[in-house]
């Protein structure tokens, strides 16, 4: 595997503890100072360091990737076949079976790199430039130019481009979402307890890559760029990560069943002929044109037309596909694991509740909050503008006195403000256990009573409600203040009066419940693999109406044997606090357990998960690795599409599984009739170029099959690969065909006295095979009645009555001589017209036991 920025560099120093340093140690550490580099040593750097970029595939050149296409094995086989058509003249047969190999990958190139360019474009879009110290005056640099020593700033807005120990910062929110899946933003300080702190990323004095800045400003120093940070890791470890999707294993299975079949068969056949015979090099040559017959040549072909015309209609939906057999593992999906933050929700925190005491809802609480926010200095934190977006312009007259900041220690903030009737009056804002042991009183329905123990409980069981179904809360209370007081400090805020409380959260998106309920009614299990906590979890999960059956934390799925997992995914509807690698474990042993499985995440955190689905969908709004590692890619912020994908992807396997089902079977059953042919009959039953052009009249029929008509109810129910089922119905079907090959024999040989004239024998048997391989398919791709319940598409019946058109007149054409074909007497279309209708008869009738036996997915 080619790799970038991994090898060739100095590596970076992941044993020096930056959270527990004091400054002067980091910047002795680093070689560097608060003043920032000098630009020559940003410069030697980068070539010491490497450039601040993730690990990648190395991008390769044109012809490299479009020659990858040719190693699929069935292309392989196809190219082999070819050569040795060609090796022995037959010109014809090769340039057909070439094409059809040359055509199936160069479109499947085209359809994916063009996927490929659209990602490209989306994350062109993303700004990619940081503010630098260097020479102690602030730059504006690449992002990738960042090394080790740089001292940057950061501001609402930004992206956090390197991990970094923080020297300053005032009031800097950081939206940690991507890395943990935590909605809410946490607070940064530049000192800060780290024994309150978590894992490594919830250190409260570091940023991390990947992260952005919500609200504040900030200063810190680079300590990690590139694959070593904690984003970059996690980076590397994907490149390793090569995931057989069920669409690939299926595929793969049949391929290799049908050229296990194929050269066995040619060898059968072949060691017949040069015995009975005792002909080398025409035997040879029918041999060829045997295993051209048998070769589902048109299948790499109709695959990927199939899939391109799914991405297609994808596209017009505002979907991009990045890689086309992702559209039928949509449609073979059972389980779809779906990140919480950003996908299911909003990514955007909401004031959800404001109420009293007793959890009623009260404007009057809303208006205290909204005097604390509109009236505060400096950069208004995320709940703050949740909050002002509830207009009170009736508030706005009110004239600011003065404020007491937030900080810390106290956890609250307060704001005093002079009404219009001049009179004075403190609003408080902050963490309600903080607010609580302030207040002297309380207000309920109008009127203030004393905030006794009693009271004290019940406030603390209304916060602890609210705080367990998943809203971040926070208390609101007020002091009014004599008219002459004009300095505040702490020490007033005391003897306060509770007001109520603010509850907040990150909403689900409008179309998150329609969506899920639309794929749990076809039959798609719905599963949430979040880093957030549980409660904001449960909480969401029960307003888009996820009936949750259990739930477990990645700390105990970390305690747990494979064994014990794979059991308990079964039953688990909820993982909450899971870490990226927890997330990709729980995948696998859905895998193990014989599922599909989709993950839709948008966060650095959900990428390993995302690189080990069957389908994996991400966000356009998704950070870069998120989008890398899917393979479906949404634009528009519906998730109602996820459910037109699964339909879509159903679609397209149906008509993909129609010819899989066809072409084994039919191919079966020529097994039969080519070897007991080649044991009695004293020439060969069909000549080389008749058997070539008969193959290639019959592919061109089947083109059209990406545009059929698929069943509704087929539609209902996930659909993956099924070898054995194929195996099946190709062992059943394939003699059928066979039985009706040898009557047109014996009809041929005894009723025509095809003894004495082989071209007509040839004739008769070229026609019913190619009627019969053509118009079977319309029995076999329903599990209805043909025409009288389920109806074709147009361009399905109108190709195959062309081809077959082109099939009965060429023996009365000039043509006739070139392919050693004669015209048949009239009474032989009779014979062949009754012998259809029995054929299909006994077809349909087969199916319908078949499927009542095994049924028909």
């Amino acid at each position: 595997m080619h790799l970038k920025n991994i090898t060739n560099h100095k590596p970076q120093n992941w044993n020096f503890n930056y959270a527990l340093s004091p400054l002067e140690a980091i910047f002795a550490e680093l070689k560097t100072s608060q003043k920032g580099l000098p630009e020559a040593e940003g410069v030697k750097r980068v070539m010491e360091f490497g450039k601040n970029e993730l690990a990648k595939k190395k991008k390769r050149i044109l012809i490299h990737e479009i020659a990858s296409r040719f190693t699929n094995p069935l292309i392989i086989l196809l190219l082999f076949i070819g050569t040795f058509s060609l090796f022995f003249g037959e010109k014809f047969s090769a340039i057909i079976v070439y094409a059809m190999a040359f055509m199936s990958a160069l479109l499947s190139f085209y359809q994916e790199h063009k996927a490929e360019k659209a990602v490209e474009d989306l994350n062109a879009l993303v700004r990619t430039t940081v503010a630098v110290l260097r020479d102690g005056r602030l730059k504006e640099k690449n992002m990738k130019d960042l090394v080790p020593g740089d001292v940057i700033n950061l501001s609402a807005g930004d992206v956090v481009p390197a991990d970094i120990r923080l020297i300053s910062c005032k009031d800097l929110f950081v939206s940690q979402s991507a890395l943990t899946g935590e909605s809410m933003p946490v607070e940064k300080f530049s000192q800060c307890d780290i024994n309150k702190t978590g894992n490594f990323i919830e250190l409260c004095n570091m940023a991390f890559m990947g992260s952005s800045v919500v609200s504040g400003t900030g200063e810190g120093v680079v300590i990690h760029t590139g694959v070593y940070t904690e984003f970059g890791k996690i980076s590397k470890e994907l490149l390793g990560v090569n995931v057989e999707t069920s669409f690939d294993k299926g595929i793969k299975d049949f391929t290799w069943m049908m050229i296990k079949a194929i050269l066995a068969m040619v060898i059968i056949i072949l060691a017949i002929n040069v015995i009975t015979k005792h002909s080398f090099f025409e035997s040879v040559l029918f041999a060829l044109a045997v295993a051209v017959g048998l070769a589902p040549e048109t299948l790499p072909m109709l695959v990927t037309i199939n899939l391109s015309k799914g991405a297609l209609l994808m596209s017009k939906k505002k979907v991009v596909v990045k890689r086309l057999d992702a559209i039928q593992n949509f449609g073979a999906m059972d389980i779809l694991c779906t990140d919480k933050t950003g996908t299911l929700t909003m990514d955007q925190v909401v004031l959800e509740k404001y109420c009293d005491v007793s959890q009623k809802d009260s404007s009057e609480v809303l208006e205290l909050g909204f005097l604390n926010s509109f009236y505060q200095t400096g950069l208004k934190s995320l709940l703050d503008q949740a909050v002002l977006k509830h207009e009170h312009n009736h508030l706005l007259n009110y004239k600011k006195v003065d404020e007491i900041p937030f900080d810390f220690t106290r956890r609250i903030m307060s704001v005093v403000v002079e009404s219009p009737g001049k009179n004075l009056m403190m609003a408080v804002k902050g963490a309600p256990e903080e607010i609580f042991k302030r207040c002297s009183r309380f207000q309920k329905d109008g009127t203030e009573e004393v905030f006794d123990d009693c009271a004290y409980k019940s406030a603390s069981q209304a916060y602890h409600a609210l705080s367990q179904q998943g809203f971040r809360v926070l208390a609101v209370a007020y002091k009014k203040f004599a008219a002459e007081k004009k300095v505040f400090e702490p020490a007033d805020e005391n003897d306060l009066v509770l007001k109520g409380f603010l509850a907040f959260l990150d909403p689900p998106k409008p179309t998150a419940k329609q969506a899920l309920e639309s794929l749990e009614k076809v039959g798609i299990k719905i599963k949430v693999l979040t880093g957030d906590n549980e409660l904001v979890t449960e909480k969401i999960c029960k307003d888009i109406g996820l009936n949750v059956e259990g739930m477990l934390t990645g700390e105990k799925v970390e305690q747990m044997s494979d064994e014990e997992l794979k059991k308990l995914v079964e039953k688990v509807t909820v993982f909450s606090r899971m870490l990226p690698l927890q997330k990709e474990r729980v995948i696998r042993m859905l895998h193990g357990n014989g599922h599909v499985v989709g993950f839709l995440g948008d966060g650095i955190n959900d990428s390993p998960a995302l690189k080990a689905a069957d389908v994996s969908i991400s966000v356009n709004n998704a950070v870069d690795i998120a989008r890398e590692s899917a393979n479906i890619i949404l634009l528009k912020k519906s998730l109602v599409v996820l459910y037109d994908g699964v339909l879509e992807g159903r679609k397209v396997f149906g008509n993909i599984l129609k010819y899989v089902r066809m072409g084994s079977s039919s191919n079966f059953g020529n097994m039969f009739s080519m070897t007991g042919a080649s044991l009695f009959l004293p020439f060969l039953p069909m000549l080389p170029i008749q058997i070539l052009l008969n193959n290639f009249l019959y592919d061109l029929s089947q083109l059209a099959l990406p545009t059929d008509n698929v069943d509704e109810g087929y539609l209902q129910s996930p659909k993956p690969w099924n070898i054995g089922l194929v195996k099946k119905f190709m062992v059943l079907i394939g003699p059928i065909s066979s039985l009706f090959d040898f009557l047109t024999f014996g009809v041929m040989w005894w009723v025509f006295l095809g003894f004495n004239n082989q071209a007509l024998f040839h004739t008769g048997w070229f026609l019913e095979s190619l009627l019969s391989q053509t118009l079977v398919i319309y029995v076999i791709r329903t599990r209805k009645i043909p025409f009288l319940e389920s109806r074709p598409g147009k361009y399905l019946v109108i190709n195959t009555f062309l081809v077959l058109t082109a099939a009965f007149v060429v023996p009365y054409t000039p043509l006739a001589k070139v392919f050693g074909l004669v015209a048949p007497p009239p009474f032989y279309y009779a014979i062949l017209a009754a012998m259809m209708v029995c054929y299909l008869l006994m077809v349909q009738f087969a199916k319908e036991w078949f499927i009542k036996k095994y049924g028909y997915e």
